[in-house]
């Protein structure tokens, strides 16, 4: 038995699962308690002095198993896993439904569908290859262009004909500047981000997958999140959508702008990134198949 689900015909090839594109990975200071409330019982916080680290992974992938989509990873802190560490993924925000699907289902991460408008108050110079007798899309920019040629991206959620603004992030003068005519791009560095994952309504299970990162890092000035004033009570606009078994979702939206909106301290731009994403292992399984098992051992 397969330990993996084919859901698409484009994934189906099986684990790692690879990407390519570009990422800014920035770490917040997180209240304890706020990162507490995204995090299982079962798992530790990693913690000192009442905040734990958190922060955002904003990745635009040139090639993938889904093709060509943005993403937005929101971690609301680290949780222990001897001897070292884990991220945990509160919320993770994609511009593709097949990405959204996998990850839920197969990762077992809390994806959500989303806009990505990215916007920029500078002049392009360089033209775009019109030969084909239509003009690139924004996406079919050079590696990097979600760096490149954006000074903002605002973020609106989906859920079915549903909209709400999550966010805006406008990006630093360092994470602008282009990586073209052979400037440096930073050190070579392979990395492992190990990370947990489940206990969401699609996948139920407590998970574990690992990350094998390749690319060139630069240390870059921390970004601008803004939410706007209404942004909380837009979470209101969804309450059609949900069920009686579904987490109050305005309390849930609230959480994630308070992480968002914590203290940033550190920015990463990962140039030229290749990411290989393993399939995930079941640390602890959701409880109605231990009960399954357990009748079974008795039958």
């Amino acid at each position: 038995m397969e330990k993996w689900r084919r859901t698409s015909s484009n994934y189906g090839s099986g684990p790692p699962w690879v990407f390519r594109g570009s990422a800014l990975y920035q770490f917040h200071l997180v209240k304890s308690e706020i990162a507490r409330a995204f995090i299982p019982k079962e798992l530790k916080l990693v913690e000192a002095f009442g905040y734990t680290l958190g922060g955002i992974f904003l990745a635009h992938y040139n090639n993938s198993p889904a093709g060509m989509f943005d993403e937005l990873v929101l971690i609301p802190g680290i949780v222990w896993n001897p001897p070292t560490s884990c991220a945990w993924a509160g919320r993770v925000l994609v511009s593709n439904q097949e990405a959204c699907t996998h990850g839920r289902k197969e990762i077992g991460l809390p994806s959500q569908v989303a806009m990505f408008s990215k916007r920029s108050n500078k002049i392009i110079n360089k033209p775009l290859n019109q030969s084909s007798g239509s003009s690139k899309s924004i996406h079919e920019l050079e590696l990097g262009s979600i760096f490149d040629n954006h000074d903002s991206i605002e973020i609106t959620e989906l859920v079915g004909s549903t909209e709400a603004v999550f966010c805006n992030i406008s990006l630093s003068s360092s994470a602008l500047e282009s990586n073209s005519n052979n400037k440096w791009t930073g050190p070579k560095i392979r990395m492992s981000l190990p990370s947990y994952s489940g206990k969401t309504k699609h996948n139920h299970n407590l998970l574990k997958y690992s990350c094998q990162i390749q690319c060139r890092v630069q240390k870059v000035e921390t970004t601008k999140i803004t939410c706007s004033n209404a942004a909380a009570n837009q979470a209101g606009h969804f309450e059609d959508q949900k069920s009686e078994s579904d987490i109050d979702i305005s309390t849930e939206w609230n959480r994630c702008i308070s992480v968002l909106l914590s203290k940033p301290i550190l920015a990463l731009k990962f140039n030229m990134l290749k990411m290989e994403v393993h399939a995930p292992s079941v640390v602890i399984p959701h409880i109605s198949e231990k009960l399954d098992s357990k009748k079974d051992s008795t039958s």
